[in-house]
């Protein structure tokens, strides 16, 4: 392969405007199409199966109206009631204007509905839309603020829950994350062009996908979450991928080769562990899959996308732009504080011995049994918390004040109670008659932890049950009425002849986190089979995949532990402006296919600088040294990268959003320096030469992918002549 990394890379140098020309195509398409097809992405979670997804699919057929998407507008005085002239004309009014809007099929009047609160300060209007959530467009959200102009001249509070206005985007926060990553970069590489260079390319696949993503949303539903996904991980992998690449490119450029020559040993040796990093990533994304969840599968294939494409560019556009910048990106900038980064690559070619990642390695390699008693022990620590995880799909209680749905939620707490934030739909099948209805109705009133009970509709057969808990929809007394609901339904059916099945957002949320519970033992098993095949074929040996699979198990453990303790449980709550609440029911299992590939990243580049010299000495525990060594710099910069445009995600104002980029900051942190820095060359200084064991058959049998480059610096011979080193080294 890496040959033919080597050829591809020299091509795409000598013919860089050509390849330009054909990304930047690729560019002006994908924006095309994205405008031309309006799609958009959707905060909706479905999951074909479940017994809330069976009541959607009867109100489609029987009662499409009532299977729409919906947006509770919440009216509010502080002073004296609603009902007051001035407030019943206003609301009235903003009633009228509402039910103009595109899209509409009906808005409840509060009044005729009865839905004031007891001490008459809050009114509920339900605005009814004759489309899926997902399918509202972003024009008619929009008007909703105006249609409600009236009642908030009128001194009314309004807020909205449900399909909303979203708040104004602000300062964005992939910005902070790339602004952090630019400063990484250039002390990486102490130049400005050098550290610029990673950032360019990734933002060129990033903005491919994106508009490719989006294109794609006019066909295919795609969840909110997975474009914030995508984004990360385009955003991340691609500088990452480019930085790999651009310090073996700069080395090899000290090293003297002419710079066509330097970028394809470049491509030949780098290239092959980021050909497996990426590959390891794409994987285990596309693993999704196997859980058999539409919106996760969805998920994973975008994100996919993504990586694949910042693999691509890393590949091609990266040696194109190479063949622009020549000598220039092994040039370092005039500025202060960037003599440690200029000594550190000359210093990686001439005596790696003195590197500070070399020093840190050896200090490993000589406590490595304290240090690999007391890594575990730490990371096994930061795990205790995720024994004590509550899967659920945060609602707008976990959203900051800031947000009108948010806002919503308390005044409807305050004024109604938790429960009609999120009352359950009950469907009633094989009705005759409206008694049959009032009956399931008084049933289910009578049942524990039921505030209210009423029988919203009645037509075609069939009868809407509207059901408020005394507890909020996240509330785990919420879960176990559902749960008991259903295990107990004859009771609420017996005398009626009826049918019952349970459903509405709140009971849609807790059978996604169910089946999302029970499909994670199942995906946990998928990665890591594919993770001790992969990386079996990658090394050739069976102990590094074995390794490398309790490390990654320890930092996805950890990280979820963290994730616990601070979402769930609240630490650190006003640092992240956050509230309490359940962990994202598929969060785990995207934590575990993200971090799986990018921790197969980390040690395919670490372990392969091992090998590399360990085939070259025969020594196992300088390899060890050597090897970790020279890595270091640069996966600590690319880990850091990587961290930082994932921690950027946690100054969002989505609950989501926050988690999630907060979970794979701290993956990934522990991951690289905890496990694949520290851990991993003390256990393998531990075992020596027994790492590299594996049985005569498989050398015979299985084919050689030569990540390290071996076969292409046989096929190229040496380094350049010493007095063209040192003319570089000095540039």
């Amino acid at each position: 392969m890496s040959v033919y990394l080597y050829r591809l890379a020299r091509w795409c140098f000598r013919r860089r405007r050509t390849v330009l020309g054909i990304w930047l195509v690729a560019v002006f398409a994908t924006v095309l199409i994205a405008q031309a097809g309006g799609g958009k992405t959707s905060n909706t979670f479905t999951i074909p199966g479940t017994e809330a997804q069976q009541v959607v699919s009867v109100l489609q057929q029987k009662l499409p109206a009532a299977s729409g998407g919906s947006t509770q507008v919440v009216f509010a005085v502080r002073d004296g009631s609603v009902a007051d002239p001035a407030g019943t004309a206003a609301i009235d009014q903003a009633v009228a204007q509402l039910g103009k809007l595109p899209q509409v099929a009906a808005v409840t009047n509060p009044f005729q509905a009865k839905s004031i609160s007891p001490d008459g300060k809050v009114a509920l209007a339900t605005v009814s839309y004759d489309v899926a959530a997902s399918d509202v467009k972003t024009s008619t959200v929009d008007d909703l603020d105006p249609a409600v102009a009236a009642a908030r001249h009128a001194g009314l509070d309004v807020e909205f829950s449900g399909v909303h206005p979203q708040p104004g985007a602000g300062a964005s926060s992939e910005a902070v994350g790339l602004l952090v990553a630019l400063v990484v970069l250039v002390i990486t590489f102490g130049s400005l062009l050098a550290g610029g260079l990673p950032i360019v390319t990734a933002l060129v696949g990033v903005l491919i996908s994106m508009m490719g993503l989006t294109a794609l949303s006019a066909v295919v539903q795609i969840a909110s979450a997975s474009t914030a996904v995508a984004t990360m991980l385009g955003i991340s992998c691609g500088i990452d991928y480019s930085l790999f690449i651009l310090s073996r490119y700069r080395a090899h450029l000290v090293e003297g080769h002419e710079p066509e020559e330097a970028a394809g040993r470049a491509a030949g040796t780098a290239g092959s562990s980021v050909v497996f990093a990426g590959l390891s990533v794409v994987i285990a994304l596309c693993g999704l899959a196997v859980v058999g969840i539409p919106f996760l599968t969805v998920m994973g294939f975008a994100a996919a996308g993504t990586v694949l494409v910042a693999l691509l560019i890393a590949l091609t556009l990266l040696p194109a732009a190479l063949g622009f910048v020549g000598h220039r990106a092994a040039r370092f900038s005039r500025l202060p504080g960037l003599r440690r980064a200029r000594k550190a690559t000359t210093t990686s070619v001439t005596d790696p011995t003195k590197l500070t990642g070399t020093r840190y390695a050896a200090w490993v390699v000589r406590h490595r049994f304290p240090v690999l008693i007391v890594g575990v022990l730490m990371l096994s620590a930061l795990a205790l918390p995720a024994l004590r995880i509550d899967l659920g799909v945060p609602g707008a209680s976990s959203e900051p004040t800031s947000q009108t749905d948010r806002r919503a939620y308390d005044l409807t707490t305050a004024h109604f109670g938790p429960g009609f934030n999120g009352p359950l739909t009950v469907l009633a099948e094989d009705v005759t008659n409206p008694a049959q209805a009032q009956q399931v109705a008084t049933n289910l009133g009578r049942q524990p932890g039921v505030a209210a009970s009423s029988v919203a509709t009645v037509t075609d057969g069939i009868a809407l049950v509207t059901v408020v808990p005394t507890t909020g929809p996240n509330d785990k007394a919420t879960t176990d009425l559902v749960h008991r609901i259903r295990a107990d339904r004859a009771q609420f059916e017996a005398g009626t002849g009826t049918h019952i099945l349970i459903g509405g957002v709140a009971a849609t949320n807790i059978d996604v986190s169910g089946k999302l519970g029970s499909a994670l033992p199942v995906f946990l098993i998928t990665i890591v089979g594919l993770a001790f095949l992969l990386l079996t074929f990658a090394f050739r040996t069976i102990l590094v995949p074995i390794k490398s699979i309790i490390g990654f198990l320890l930092s996805a453990a950890a990280a979820l532990g963290a994730q616990v303790a601070v979402f769930q449980w609240g630490w650190f709550k006003k640092v992240f402006d956050i509230e309490p609440s359940q962990t994202l029911s598929f969060l785990p299992i995207i934590l575990l296919a993200v971090l799986f590939g990018l921790s197969s990243d980390y040690e395919v580049f670490v372990v392969s600088r091992i090998k590399e010299h360990f085939t070259k000495t025969g020594d196992a525990r300088e390899a060890v040294v050597h090897g970790a060594g020279r890595s270091a710099r640069v996966v600590a910069a690319a880990a850091l990268i990587m961290a930082s445009v994932f921690a950027s995600f946690i100054f969002t104002n989505d609950a989501t959003t926050k988690a999630i980029g907060f979970s794979f900051a701290i993956g990934v942190l522990l991951d690289a320096f905890v496990v694949r820095l520290t851990l991993v060359p003390a256990l393998m200084a531990i075992a020596g030469e027994r790492i590299w064991y594996h049985p005569k058959w498989y050398a015979k049998h299985v084919p050689d992918p030569d990540i390290e480059g071996e076969k292409l610096e046989e096929k190229l011979g040496g380094t350049a002549a010493p007095e063209t080193r040192a003319r570089h080294a000095a540039v």
